[in-house]
């Protein structure tokens, strides 16, 4: 079963402007909840362009794949190759 049947992805902004348009100490959550339980299996808490950058290829992910693949492919990775490089 392909993985946005079997999971919910919730991002949450720490503001209410776009992420491009966004303070640099703002923190957006993601947070990736099976649907069938409720359980939350993945969180991150990350500057708002990393997270906006992060939830578009979960989101890629979670319609591309099955949910077993899904979760090995992310489970345990903290995502960081597509974070922009701190200044």
């Amino acid at each position: 079963m392909k993985a946005n049947r079997v999971f919910h992805l919730i991002v949450s902004r720490g503001g209410r402007e776009p992420a491009f348009l966004a303070d640099r100490g703002r923190l957006d959550r993601i947070e990736v909840v099976s649907i069938d339980d409720g359980e939350l299996l993945l969180y991150w808490d990350l500057p708002a362009k990393d997270a906006a950058r992060l939830a578009r290829r979960l989101r890629a992910d979670l319609s591309g794949l099955e949910a077993e693949e899904f979760l090995a492919l992310w489970e345990g990775a903290d995502g960081s190759e597509y974070f922009s490089d701190p200044q």
